[in-house]
């Protein structure tokens, strides 16, 4: 069984190969799977791509600028994958856990985790406004769809490669994370998980009032076009 280890990534020079490095591939080997880390490169330019190389992943490069464009290329480009597990390439999310959160997906026979940053954060990891949109944008997520989830941002995702047929993946940009949540909890057998979330390396790229913006018009969006 093969697992792919998905990581976007634009200009993350300071951050990608310890990001890397944090991937348990031993454990996972140990137990019998295939590890393949792939990074889609938003076009950096620094030294980003060249250090994912030296680190073993094997690197896309998608110039069509996006959060959901990038995972799209990246999921297009694991076809031969049956478990994606996808990341920030910032050092933030805790890649080391991987075999943890896999040993739950198969142990509960689940489709798709997602995972919530909010019940263990190292100090200073999410600024407060940060903390306060994602707590809106979560709320209206359970009202308008009731996926009660805690965390309708988190970028950190295990699921079967296979199910993704079933997804409507519609957003190119940052809502991609939420979409991606609202599909599988209504289609597929899903489950949230807490995970230990760490501050960046490296300067943040995230806008948080236009990214804010885009996924709480998105939810309404979605709904109206449902």
């Amino acid at each position: 069984m093969k697992v792919c280890v998905l990581m976007p990534a634009l200009n993350e020079e300071s951050s990608i190969g310890a990001t890397i490095d944090d991937v348990d591939v031993e454990k996972l080997e140990e137990k019998g799977y295939d590890v393949e880390i792939v990074v889609v490169d938003g076009d950096s330019n620094d030294r980003t791509r060249e250090i994912a190389e030296e680190k073993g992943a094997r690197v896309i490069i998608e110039r069509r600028r996006g959060y959901g464009r990038a995972y799209k290329t990246g999921f297009e480009s694991c076809k031969d994958c049956d478990i994606i597990v996808t990341g920030d390439a910032d050092g933030t999310y805790p890649f080391s856990t991987i075999s943890e959160l896999i040993e739950i997906l198969e142990g509960e026979n689940l489709d798709f985790i997602t995972t919530d940053r909010f019940g263990s954060q190292e100090e200073g990891a999410m600024s407060s406004m940060h903390r306060f949109g994602n707590m809106v944008l979560s709320i209206t997520l359970r009202f308008l769809y009731g996926v009660d989830i805690m965390d309708s941002q988190s970028g950190m995702w295990i699921f079967r490669r296979k199910k993704l047929d079933a997804l409507n993946l519609t957003s190119d940009g940052m809502p991609l994370s939420e979409e991606i949540k609202i599909e599988a909890f209504s289609k597929l057998k899903a489950r949230e998980v807490p995970i230990h979330y760490t501050k960046r390396i490296g300067e943040k790229k995230i806008r948080s009032f236009k990214d804010g913006f885009s996924c709480f018009w998105f939810l309404f969006k979605k709904k109206l076009a449902e």
